[in-house]
């Protein structure tokens, strides 16, 4: 049975999910898939950064820190994460950037198991956990062992292992490990685990209790805005030991006593450093203010419905899938290879889609179901099939590149 525009508004209008696209701003004729690098504005962010800035800061100025509560603002907001990714009061904390926490996360985690020398991160994995690890062990004098997407944790893993960091989801390709299985093959070895959420909070349901620590950005499916502040999780059974290298006042045990030394605080907060972004941190509590009225089992459904739909309408182009076909296998986007990809994605802007591209060659496609509709998976899907098919993407104009992609 063909698939049809018509077929498709019909969805829209039973989607349990469907009211939730007026509570974000979206341009007129803009397919917008690059949820999965960039969160749409959700409308109630404007007012509450608004009165951030006006009455928290502009009124009330510093004693804001006490009246507005913006002392507590990392763990309290930490909280909130923690119930979308399954994590414990008390266990995530934000304020710095996903590099930071990632720095800050394997420095405890590798002395947590002093003696072991290597530390397991991906091939292919995103270049800032890579570029994080590598400035570590450096520091450390410590071993990088790579692990490749067709390698086995078994092929990695050893008595030497420390650390292994992973990605809940390639961000290149989609695909999903399995959280909860992969650690339990990193503990058998004596390693701690180390997950990346950042392409699957918000996208699906993640159960970090079985990690041993996780780093996650907020500014994709959260919809935190641009340079949103990471959380980092600990499991509880760290939170005593665990101590990062990366240390500054506002983790200490006693800020506002000013003491020369060093004495971590107690819990989660140990791992905070700098002031944390205030005005960052209102808008990413206006969105979640918004996630906390979603079912992440909904979202997760209408994400793999609306993959399915895409695979099926761009089958005819012949397109090479660089995402697993299987839905369990694959998180909330789709990637495709092509020698030309960055052309075509450029062609695609032009003409309203909104995608990214990823070197050497991926063409990349996010699908955010709290915004995205069956109809512009449609329109999506149909301008591909004009771009490739009239050669638009051939023009001069396409070939530059710019600065991101």
């Amino acid at each position: 049975m063909s698939i049809t525009r018509a077929g498709c508004a019909a969805l829209d209008s039973a989607d349990p999910l469907r009211g939730f696209r007026a509570e974000f701003v979206l341009p007129e004729n803009v397919v917008y898939m690059l949820g999965n690098s960039l969160g749409a504005l959700p409308r109630r962010t404007i007012e509450a950064v608004s009165h951030t800035v006006t009455a928290e800061w502009g009124r009330d100025l510093g004693q804001s820190w006490n009246t507005a509560g913006w002392w507590d603002l990392p763990e309290v907001i930490g909280d909130r994460i923690g119930n979308l990714i399954g994590a414990g009061p008390g266990t995530v904390l934000t304020g710095e950037s996903t590099s930071i926490s990632i720095f800050k996360v394997m420095s405890a985690a590798v002395r947590l198991r002093p003696g072991r020398r290597t530390v397991v991160v991906e091939s292919e994995g995103f270049p800032t956990d890579r570029y994080a690890v590598q400035g570590l062990v450096a520091g450390f004098d410590l071993n990088v062992r790579d692990f490749g997407p067709d390698d086995s944790l078994a092929d990695v893993l050893d008595d030497d292992v420390a650390v292994v960091l992973l990605s809940h989801v390639d961000y290149r390709t989609g695909a999903l490990r399995d959280l909860a299985a992969d650690t339990a093959s990193v503990h058998a070895s004596g390693a701690l685990a180390i997950w990346d959420l950042c392409h699957s909070a918000g996208a699906l349901p993640v159960e970090v209790g079985a990690a041993d620590f996780a780093v996650g950005c907020t500014y994709k499916y959260l919809n935190g805005g641009p340079g949103a502040p990471a959380y980092l999780y600990c499991a509880p059974a760290h939170l005593a030991e665990a101590e990062p290298v990366l240390r500054g006042w506002h983790g200490h045990a006693a800020p506002f006593a000013f003491e020369a030394d060093y004495r971590p605080a107690d819990g989660v907060r140990r791992f905070a450093a700098g002031t944390p972004p205030i005005l960052s941190m209102s808008a990413l509590a206006a969105s979640l203010d918004l996630w906390e009225k979603v079912d992440i089992r909904s979202v997760r459904a209408k994400s793999v419905a609306l993959t399915e739909l895409f695979i099926a309408l761009t089958e005819p182009l012949g397109l090479d899938l660089a995402t697993p076909r299987d839905p369990a296998g694959r998180g909330s986007q789709i990637s495709f290879r092509h020698e030309h990809g960055y052309p075509i994605m450029r062609a695609l802007l032009d003409h309203g889609v909104h995608g990214d591209f990823r070197a050497p060659d991926i063409m990349r496609f996010g699908f955010t179901p709290l915004y995205l509709r069956y109809v512009d998976v449609y329109d999506a899907a149909d301008t591909l099939a004009e771009i490739i098919g009239k050669g638009i993407w051939r023009d001069e104009r396409y070939q530059r590149r710019v600065t991101v992609t």
